[in-house]
């Protein structure tokens, strides 16, 4: 605590700010990730898909010369995988094109993962994903298929969660600037921090700290502290008198004569006061010698 005392202002305000900042950030990196998970996921047509892939199947037998033959029924997989056996020979560079021709005629968008298998194995044979097909990068190439059965497998992959983007880290950073511009608005206590460099800072120096009896302020540390009548009355008299032992009597006659009568308590909860806001400056001490009165040290 003593340490982060005597850190300039400037380094506590940069300090504040980032921490805001990681604060800010992270609280729009959170919406952004329950925004997006908690999105119903796009149910996927079926019926739509049963088509597709059968016009797929038809257009690819028809391409091979054979209009006869018995299209096999389309089997679910899964909740996201469909597949279609293809019980003769068939040219796989034709494939990728007719299949996201069919899916575009039947309006399934998205991505996709396409897979063919061996009928009697049910080994991969080939495959790839739409994002090959729109670069034209299919893999396997020139490839002639011609066992007498094999397995077209269509799998719609969820949506992957799109990495968190520059906007939200602008967003955040706005967020940081605002919550510190309100923050340095608070009135925090009695305590407040100094206003401007060394140059503010006058009055009489003792330990790390000043003190302007004039206007009842004290500068400690990096704190400046707005005192009351008599606090800056007690302040006094200890700075005038610094490592030397002030008696309770000392103490009540010159801070609180002026009253006309002598409350001993008083100067135990006053200096009780002094020593929260000297805490600020290691270098200061205010010292009790029971039974006898006080003493202000200075390192």
């Amino acid at each position: 605590m003593p340490y982060f005392c005597q850190m300039t202002l400037r380094v506590k305000q940069l300090l504040y700010f980032l921490l805001l900042l990681a604060v800010s950030v992270g609280v729009m990196q959170l919406v952004w990730y329950f925004a997006g998970h908690n999105k119903p996921e796009k149910r996927l047509p079926e019926d739509k898909i049963n088509l597709a892939l059968r016009k797929t199947v038809h257009q690819m037998l028809d391409a091979a010369g054979d209009s006869t033959s018995r299209i096999a029924p389309v089997r679910k997989v899964d909740e996201r995988t469909w597949m279609i056996q293809i019980e003769k020979a068939f040219n796989y560079d034709s494939l990728p094109g007719i299949l996201n021709a069919a899916l575009v005629a039947h309006h399934i968008d998205g991505n996709y993962d396409v897979f063919v298998l061996d009928c009697a194995a049910g080994e991969l044979q080939l495959g790839y994903t739409v994002t090959d097909f729109e670069k034209e990068d299919v893999p396997c190439g020139g490839r002639e298929m011609t066992a007498t059965c094999y397995q077209l497998q269509v799998s719609f992959p969820l949506a992957i969660m799109p990495k968190f983007p520059v906007l939200g880290w602008v967003f955040g950073g706005f967020l940081a600037i605002i919550l510190f511009g309100i923050q340095q608005k608070l009135p925090w206590q009695r305590n407040e921090p100094a206003r401007s460099l060394v140059s503010e800072i006058k009055g009489t120096p003792f330990g790390a700290s000043h003190f302007d009896a004039e206007n009842q302020v004290l500068y400690c540390g990096e704190q400046r502290f707005q005192l009351t009548y008599r606090e800056a009355k007690l302040l006094h008299l200890f700075v005038k008198n610094q490592n030397q032992l002030l008696e309770r009597s000392f103490i009540l006659e010159n801070v609180w004569a002026d009253e006309g009568i002598q409350v001993g308590r008083s100067i135990d909860m006053f200096v009780s006061r002094l020593r929260k806001f000297l805490r600020a400056d290691p270098t200061l001490r205010l010292v009790a010698v029971h039974g006898v009165g006080y003493r202000l040290e200075t390192v």
